[in-house]
């Protein structure tokens, strides 16, 4: 039996409940990167799925341009991380909460 778009939506639905569960539960700034690049892949699913609902191949190329995206965010994000962790050493969101360094 093939999976259905229903099916593919439920497992897509589950992937972002898990990635928003792990941005607003974990204190680690790069588990909560990590939980973002879930809830995007979650995103690409969904577009994959319609497309391929629909027949045609929107759904896949929407999914790679916003791949481009992801890979082009999880670079600025964790040098973002590693100059924070390197001035205050801690990985804690918390221990971020002043904009003056």
């Amino acid at each position: 039996m093939m999976p259905s778009l229903a099916h593919y939506l439920a497992l897509s639905a589950i992937l972002f409940a898990i990635g928003t569960a792990g941005v607003f539960v974990r204190r680690n700034l790069i588990t909560i990167l990590l939980s973002i690049e879930i809830m995007l892949n979650a995103v690409n699913l969904t577009f994959v799925a319609f497309g391929r609902a629909q027949g045609t191949a929107d759904g896949q190329i929407i999914a790679f341009f916003v791949m481009t995206v992801a890979a082009a965010e999880a670079s600025v994000g964790l040098a973002i991380v590693i100059a924070l962790f390197r001035h205050r050493e801690s990985l804690n969101p918390e221990a971020f909460t002043t904009l003056k360094w």
